[in-house]
Order: C-alpha cells, then sequence, then structure tokens
C-alpha cells in the first residue's frame, strides 16, 4: 500500500527568539539551525516512519540535492521529485521559549511542478492506496482530478488554508485534517459547522487540547498527551502522517487518533520538523509506558 503524496519540500531556518519582535523592532536570535521541512516533506517523513511507502511528488532546485538525501534516507521514495530552475521553496522559522512559532514561507520550486510528470507517477498505484496533498504546490486540481480517476482516496491537508481552493476539493476528499482555525474559516465558507458537512473522515487538530474525529466512525474526541513543550513546528504534519498511516492500514480510528497524538506528542519534545518525527517504535513505546 502506497500514498502518493504532492507536497512541498523546503528548507527551513530557525532562529530561536526571546520573544517574538515587534514592527521595527530587531532581535539577537539565541540559536539557529538549517533542516529539511515544508509540509509535504515533513508528512512524506512521518508516513514512512510511521511504516507506510510513500512515493513524494514535488519539486527542488538541483543544487540542493542534501534536501533529497534527507528524505531518502527517511525512508521515502524520491525517485519522482523534479529539478527546477527556481530556487527551493524555503521558510523562516522563528521559536519562542514557549515552542510557538512566526513562519514566513517563500513557495519557490513548489510552485514549478511538471504535472505531467507528477501525475505519470500515478500509473504506479494499485487498489487501496491513497494520494494526499497539502496547499503548498502547483496543481492540485489535475493531481485529484486524475488520483481519482485512477481509484485513489484523498487525504488532504487544508493549509495554508485558502477557503475557495478547499471548497473546490471538499467534494472529492476522503479524510480531511484541519486545524481548529481552519475549520472555523470553512465552517464560515460552507455556512454550517464543518462537522456537519457529511465528510466521510474529518479531523480537527486543537494544538494542546487534542483532536476530534468526525465521520462514518461517529464522534471521537482524543486528548493530548502531556509533554514539556519545545518546538512546535511541524507537530500537524507530524500527526496527519501517522493519522493516515493508521488508517490506510485499516487500524481503528481510536488507535489511529491515539498512534498520530502520540507522535505529535513525541515530536513537539525536540526542535526541528523532519528530523523531529518519531519512528513506528518510538511512538509504540511511549503508548505503552503511557497506557
Amino acid at each position: 500500500m502506497t500514498v502518493f503524496n504532492l507536497g512541498s519540500i523546503n528548507i527551513d531556518l530557525f532562529y530561536q527568539v526571546p520573544h517574538f519582535p515587534a514592527a521595527g523592532e530587531t532581535l539577537t536570535t539565541l540559536g539557529h539551525a538549517r533542516m529539511l521541512g515544508g509540509k509535504g516533506a515533513n508528512q512524506s517523513i512521518a508516513l514512512a516512519r510511521a511504516g507506510m511507502d510513500v512515493l513524494h511528488l514535488g519539486a527542488s532546485s538541483a543544487e540542493d540535492s542534501w534536501l533529497r538525501k534527507e528524505l531518502e534516507a527517511a525512508g521515502v521514495n524520491i525517485a519522482h521529485i523534479q529539478d527546477s530552475d527556481r530556487a527551493s521553496g524555503h521558510a523562516i522559522v522563528s521559536v519562542d521559549p514557549e515552542g510557538e512559532n512566526q513562519i514566513l514561507l517563500a513557495p519557490g520550486a513548489n510552485r514549478d511542478i511538471d504535472m505531467d510528470n507528477a501525475c505519470a507517477a500515478l500509473d504506479l498505484a494499485q487498489d487501496g492506496d491513497w494520494a494526499l496533498l497539502q496547499n503548498e504546490t502547483n496543481g492540485a486540481d489535475r493531481f485529484v482530478a486524475e488520483a481519482r480517476a485512477k481509484g485513489l482516496k484523498l487525504a488532504y491537508s487544508a493549509a495554508p488554508f485558502d477557503a475557495d481552493v478547499v471548497l473546490g476539493l471538499l467534494p472529492h476528499t476522503d479524510l480531511l485534517v484541519v486545524n481548529e482555525g481552519e475549520a472555523a474559516a470553512l465552517g464560515a465558507a460552507i455556512g454550517k459547522p464543518v462537522e456537519t458537512a457529511g465528510l466521510p473522515h474529518l479531523v480537527i487538530t486543537l494544538g494542546g487540547a487534542g483532536a476530534t474525529y468526525h465521520g462514518i466512525d461517529g464522534d471521537i474526541k482524543q486528548p493530548a498527551f502531556a509533554v514539556e513543550v519545545v518546538d512546535t513546528t511541524g507537530a500537524g504534519d507530524c500527526y496527519l502522517g501517522y493519522l493516515l498511516a493508521g488508517m490506510a492500514a485499516g487500524r481503528p480510528t481510536e488507535r489511529c487518533m491515539a498512534e498520530a497524538a502520540a507522535a505529535a506528542a513525541i515530536h513537539v519534545t525536540r526542535p526541528g520538523t523532519g528530523a523531529a518525527i518519531p519512528t513506528r517504535a518510538e511512538v509504540d513505546a511511549f503508548l505503552e509506558k503511557t497506557g
């Protein structure tokens, strides 16, 4: 079983700050680091570390070969990542002492994906496979149309949130994952609470309050695990990867939610994004320890 992920690949530039700057304020950072990131790349790594086969469809500058090497080292199939003449996407991430973040995003090569080549990879799809996308790349409409035509289920991480884009993809979505703010914005766009929209599987992440599920398996509340937070950047991507891996494998929804919550809990105790995502063994050990 494979997940075909049309997803972003970014260079994440992290800056530890004593507080977020006000307008016109100059801050000296407490530390900095360069890491692989991007919602798409993070989700591919989470899927791979959860034990799922994942084929990443995306683009980055040929000069940044280290991005692909890190994805490959994490177990992601990189055969269909394209070289772009544009600079690789990048994000500037400020993280305060409480682990909260502010992010500036430059799409770069993520908006330069050749969709003929990307969609050709879907010829490899088999029964039971999933397609996954976010809102950080070009080509979403075509990718979804071709994936659905081949019988793939669709998981959609609707961020960064764009109401028009989300409304266009919603009828084709099997699993929608949004945070609390995105759920409220989507509810306003459709004129009713998103929980009542009739989606097969809807998960609303609530940060430190956990997450809720609404869909064909009823309504489920999964509390967050209490941990010492270092950095929340990418925690939602880690959550989605483990959630989708469990659902694609046919695990009970309650178990999928618990595994995703455990993975995110481990993730936020570490700095960074992709590098902070735990392995399946770490998640299993965490759940066994916490009961």
